[in-house]
């Protein structure tokens, strides 16, 4: 009998526990959100009118009543990071009832150092806005020609959230009632606040309907219409249907998550701090005597810049020295391959490209580069390379794509650029540079290099990056090219012997390939391209 008492308490016990954890996992949520909105009801009233864009003030004098269920899901533009105060503490509390913990941010900088980041904290930023805008991001407000006014562009909302749905109204010749309408497909239409004398079918749905014998009433009304995205779709737009009598319009709302930046420490503020910007990438196979020659320039005049070497050798050599990274591969995996693996290390703001038979001289000056990157919305700009013969090369190229038939579309590749880069003299802007540039990490890491892709493919990258890379290149910027002039009484090393073979293939004389395989050859001045026998033809102007 003592044992099964024994058994009813304890399994008493243990249901209460269940139950006490159950009740706290569950409603919990539901109390959270009804407590924040509680601590925003006071301020709603106010913040609801002071996010009407364009204002009119003729409505200013009628009154409304806020929606507070509606009107508290509108963003704040700002945040509360709070943690929970610490409770009882005894073994299992956290894993049955767990807190959250805040770090603010100033807590991870000593005093002395938290002004100086937050200054450059805040340049990074508004550098990311800067290059992240657009025109087409504008908020413009179509003016009440039809007689609807309606937003045209620039109007997003974030996944599964509600913006107010600004310059709305109606201006229409005097009548006895007036009616407007509004239809979404990805979300419902409701209002923040409630208008006297204006009556509402359909709130909360779809489709709803607004309706006043009042003009003024009626237009003070839609300027809380709210937008509320449910159907979960990032990157996508919902077209709203704005209608009244004898008239009808559409205007597009973006449904899309905001960008996260990534800012980086760039240093102490004054001169670029080169290491602290930018780590030199390159890709070497068996010419370890000319990666030396490459290493060496560059730590006479950039000591301390990070480098870091992808290697795809047979027999690989070691490779040290204070800031060399290296990197050993598969034998013979490829260029691309090797400019995936090391772009994929760099952790500073820029990368810096070059080939590992490059010599840094006095001209191969890459504050230049930063200075570019750091000023204007490019994400690329290219330098030039020196020939030992003492030609400079850019190898500028501009890229389109016409749309084509059935045959396929049309790729244009042609010599030269679109513009001089203001403020920059010696800079353009065009689609393709030479084998020698500095880009922004993020921007090449979200092109990528195609890893099929074995020793010819430069311009590749570029198109592969049309109509996400902004390029530039600025002639002003130099490194030297080793020499590829071999003097019959000059003998080669073995490793030059094994990879100096270059294939040269006539355009005219394309080996077949099914639809959409790339051939990649290079045409008799050692130019790379490539010619799609599927879906892209190529044409080249040299």
């Amino acid at each position: 009998m003592r044992s099964l008492k024994k058994t009813v308490l304890l399994a008493i016990l243990v249901s209460v526990v269940l139950v006490l954890a159950l009740i706290h996992s569950w409603p919990a949520r539901a109390y959270t959100t009804v407590d924040v909105w509680q601590q925003l009801a006071p301020v709603v009233e106010r913040n609801v009118e002071d996010r009407l864009p364009l204002l009119d003030h003729q409505l200013s004098n009628i009154p409304f009543h806020v929606k507070t269920s509606v009107a508290s899901l509108l963003p704040r533009n700002g945040c509360v990071c709070e943690g929970e105060s610490g409770g009882i503490n005894l073994p299992f509390v956290q894993l049955l009832f767990p807190r959250v913990s805040a770090h603010p941010l100033h807590t991870a900088f000593n005093a002395s150092d938290l002004g100086e980041m937050k200054t450059r904290r805040a340049k990074e930023y508004e550098s990311f806005q800067r290059r992240l805008k657009s025109p087409a991001d504008v908020l413009l407000i179509a003016e009440a020609n039809s007689p609807l006014q309606y937003p045209t562009q620039g109007l997003e909302v974030r996944p599964l959230k509600t913006t107010i749905i600004p310059g709305l109204a109606l201006h229409d010749a005097p009548r006895d009632h007036y009616t407007v309408s509004l239809t979404a497909t990805l979300g419902t239409i409701n209002v923040a606040a409630e208008v006297d004398a204006v009556k509402i079918k359909g709130d909360g749905e779809m489709h709803m309907s607004l309706s006043s014998s009042l003009l003024p009433n009626l237009n003070r009304q839609l300027q809380f219409v709210t937008y509320t995205n449910t159907l979960f779709h990032p990157s996508t737009v919902d077209t709203v249907q704005f209608k009244t009598e004898g008239h009808e319009a559409a205007f597009s709302i973006k449904i899309r998550h905001g960008v996260t930046p990534k800012l980086y420490n760039t240093g102490s503020i004054g001169e670029y701090n080169v290491s602290a910007l930018v780590t030199i990438a390159t890709k070497t196979f068996l010419r370890y005597e000319k990666l030396q020659n490459l290493i060496d320039s560059i730590r006479r005049y950039y000591p301390t810049v990070t480098i870091i070497i992808a290697d795809d050798s047979e027999n690989p050599q070691t490779i040290s020295g204070p800031y060399i990274e290296h990197y050993i591969m598969p034998f013979g995996k490829g260029w691309f391959a090797g400019r995936n693996l090391a772009v994929s290390q760099v952790t500073t703001k820029y990368v810096l490209w070059v080939d590992d038979d490059f010599i840094f001289t006095a001209k191969t000056k890459l504050e230049k580069l930063v200075d570019v990157l750091e000023r204007t919305t490019l994400d690329l700009v290219g330098g030039a390379v020196q020939e030992a013969t003492g030609y400079t090369a850019t190898y500028r190229q501009t890229i389109s794509i016409e749309p084509g038939e059935e045959d396929g579309d049309c790729l244009h590749l042609r010599r030269g650029f679109y513009h001089v880069v203001q403020g920059f003299p010696n800079c353009v802007v065009t689609d393709g540079v030479i084998n020698f540039f500095l880009a922004r990490t993020e921007k090449v890491q979200q092109v990528g290099f195609d890893p099929r892709l074995a020793r010819v493919a430069h311009l590749e990258f570029f198109i592969d990056g049309l109509g996400s890379l902004h390029v530039g290149s600025c002639d002003d910027v130099i490194v030297n090219h080793a020499t590829k002039i071999k003097l019959p009484w000059v003998s080669q090393s073995e490793s030059e012997k094994t990879s100096s073979h270059v294939l040269v293939v006539s355009p005219k004389k394309l080996p077949s390939a099914p639809p959409g395989q790339r051939k990649y050859v290079t045409n008799t001045l050692g130019e790379p391209f490539f010619q799609t026998l599927g879906r892209l033809q190529l044409s080249q102007q040299l």
